[in-house]
């Protein structure tokens, strides 16, 4: 009888807590549904923002479970302009105006470029961005030299795209090219598929084509099938509110170099990538790196790094060569000083596991040294830049920097400021002297371009 007045209990509470959540959801759908509202003003009473996009690594995708990009990253500034929290919506490529229409979003930020055909459905932003379409085919396959070339061709292309319109121009100017359209198949999936040679040609923007060059270096970046188009953010016709804070927020990133910033961690030098040394780097995560990853992989823990940060840093050091001696006598995986190694406690710089104990200790002394630094990323690439070139150098360079007006916590501002410590103009007011000031820039540059690759890519 006990247990019947038990599971009794039980059953009514159920019931309750049930009808309680029913009605929330229904009060909650209700306040969102509200037509009284506009967009924004959902926006500033719920205080969250849907943003709508793509999972890809030009837009929005994560890593080490957390959601990075682009996009994103854009997308995380204009939510804490407004001052409210931002949720992602990823409903496919072919999906994402239907979510905007039906009000599972409030904007759609995945690199769409402005088209007269989408102007009848809804409004843009100022544009953030210009980019140009290009042909994308394998090294062994001859692209064409002009768009006539394009004549009797078949391309592969993403349906819902802008590529489709300008091959449909391209058509309509009398060349007869075929093209295939895929659904929800990404545009970097038809990259990969040019890379394995499964498809002959695909169409990217030089921007995804380039970024993608470096996953796969035998693709090549053929001739522009359109000037320019201009990329910007998606709105219904009737939020003209949300628009104008849209619109005052590029204005304000443009401004304060968040636009900049933001451009420069993703695109930063991606047309001048060496495809020697990153086929040469491809088959060394093969076939070096796996000897060391374990032990870099513990170290990293220590100082909470991400080990394939850590792992791009030693690639440039030393190529993962435990042997490797250079012309200044700094030696091992990550070539450190004889000071550094009896300061950091090492015997033998050539024993892999005592150079990367070492080295990345003396990283972390480097990344404690920019402590007020409010943001990790820039704090790294500091830190990464001192133990390249010298912390005295790179503090020199900080107060160049400040000197030009610059905001000197900035390695977008650092890395304009670095090379001119090569010339006698600036050198001679420093404290520390001559540097080279451009290696630490290449350096680090370098450090990301493989960081990168090593995020998209699975090491066992």
């Amino acid at each position: 009888m006990k247990n019947f007045y038990l599971h009794y209990f039980i059953l009514i509470h159920l019931l309750v807590l049930t009808s309680f959540f029913v009605f929330f959801s229904v009060l909650i759908h209700n306040r969102e549904a509200d037509p009284n509202l506009s967009r924004l003003e959902r926006i500033e009473k719920t205080r969250v923002m849907r943003l709508i996009t793509t999972n890809s690594i030009n837009t929005c995708y994560w890593y080490n479970d957390r959601p990075t990009g682009f996009e994103y990253d854009l997308a995380r500034e204009f939510a804490d302009f407004l001052n409210v929290d931002l949720d992602i919506v990823t409903p496919g490529r072919n999906n994402m105006f239907s979510y905007l229409e039906q009000g599972k979003g409030d904007f759609i930020a995945s690199g769409l470029a402005i088209t007269k055909k989408r102007l009848e459905d809804v409004n843009f932003s100022i544009p953030y961005m210009t980019v140009q379409q290009h042909i994308v085919h394998h090294k062994l396959v001859f692209g064409p030299k002009n768009i006539k070339g394009l004549n009797l061709q078949t391309i592969d292309i993403p349906r819902g795209t802008s590529y489709q319109a300008r091959l449909e121009e391209i058509k309509n100017s009398g060349i007869d090219l075929n093209y295939i359209l895929h659904n929800n198949i990404p545009k970097e999936e038809l990259i990969r598929m040019v890379y394995n040679q499964e498809i002959k040609f695909t169409i990217a923007d030089n921007t995804i084509a380039y970024l993608n060059q470096r996953y796969y270096p035998d693709i090549r970046i053929g001739i522009p099938v359109q000037e320019k188009e201009y990329l910007a953010w998606a709105v219904n016709k009737n939020d003209s509110q949300l628009l104008e804070q849209m619109n005052k927020f590029f204005l304000y990133a443009n401004e304060t170099g968040i636009l900049n910033r933001i451009t420069d961690k993703y695109y930063s030098n991606i047309e001048n990538s060496d495809l020697f040394d990153l086929k040469i780097f491809h088959h060394r995560i093969k076939t070096r790196l796996p000897k060391y990853k374990k032990i870099i992989v513990e170290e990293s823990m220590k100082y909470d790094f991400d080990w394939k940060l850590l792992a791009a840093a030693i690639y440039q050091e030393s190529h993962f060569n435990p042997n490797a001696i250079s012309f200044t006598n700094v030696m091992g995986l990550m070539q450190v000083t004889t000071v550094t190694a009896e300061e950091m406690g090492i015997e033998n710089r050539l024993i892999p596991a005592q150079s990367i104990k070492a080295g990345i200790k003396y990283l972390d002394k480097m990344v404690k040294r920019f402590d007020y630094l409010e943001d990790e990323y820039e704090r790294m690439l500091f830190a990464l830049a001192s133990y390249n070139v010298g912390y005295g150098h790179v503090m020199d360079a900080i107060r160049i920097a400040e000197d030009m007006g610059w905001d000197g916590t900035k390695w977008q501002n650092l890395k304009a400021a670095l090379p001119l410590l090569s010339k006698s103009k600036y050198y001679t007011k420093t404290q520390y002297g001559y540097a080279r000031g451009w290696e630490p820039v290449q350096y680090v540059e370098r450090i990301l371009t493989y960081f990168d690759i090593l995020k998209q890519k699975k090491i066992y």
